[in-house]
């Protein structure tokens, strides 16, 4: 792994610098440089709108109870488009507008799920409420729920706290002699 880091922060430089030196051979010094400099800017002007809205889907998928997979993903691919975009550079600018295409952040990322999940496992947690029957006996668990997420209801604005309880049911209180 640390090899093949070494290389790609060896081999990218040298061939971005081997590409810049024939651009700047083939269309002159000045129109390169501008090149990179529009690249970098529409880039980043790009980024900067594209960063708010995947904030903004991120606090909306939290807020209706799910998991904000998708916009973290995005929010992610962002981060590296941006740092590839501010890196001097044709090959890493054309690498970060692309990762500014949102068809292509999603294939990527659906990629990379595949790839985790081929190589780990995923666990979920499923919380449920349980309710008693009018005897008083509590029903069997409902194991087989699809439901990966907790769901919070509007009420419960406050903090979750994870805990277990027994329910005791109350014996009615003797009457106190004042005597």
């Amino acid at each position: 792994m640390w090899l093949g880091l070494l290389l790609v922060l060896v081999a990218v430089p040298l061939l971005e610098l081997a590409l810049l030196i024939k651009m700047g051979q083939w269309i002159g010094f000045w129109p390169t440089i501008f090149i990179i400099v529009v690249t970098a800017g529409i880039g980043t002007t790009i980024l900067y709108s594209q960063g708010f809205a995947a904030a903004r889907r991120g606090v909306e998928t939290m807020n209706s109870g799910r998991i904000p997979i998708e916009p973290v993903v995005d929010g992610l691919m962002l981060m590296v488009a941006g740092t590839l975009l501010l890196a001097p550079g044709l090959m890493t600018d054309i690498l970060g507008l692309l990762l500014l295409i949102p068809p292509v952040r999603r294939w990527l990322g659906a990629a990379g799920f595949r790839r985790m999940m081929a190589a780990g496992t995923l666990q979920t947690t499923v919380f449920t409420t349980e309710h008693r029957s009018e005897d008083g006996n509590a029903p069997a668990k409902d194991t087989a729920t699809s439901d990966p997420s907790p769901r919070r209801s509007a009420r419960s604005a406050g903090p979750v706290i994870d805990g277990e309880f027994k329910r005791i049911e109350e014996k009615p209180k003797s009457p106190k002699n004042d005597d």
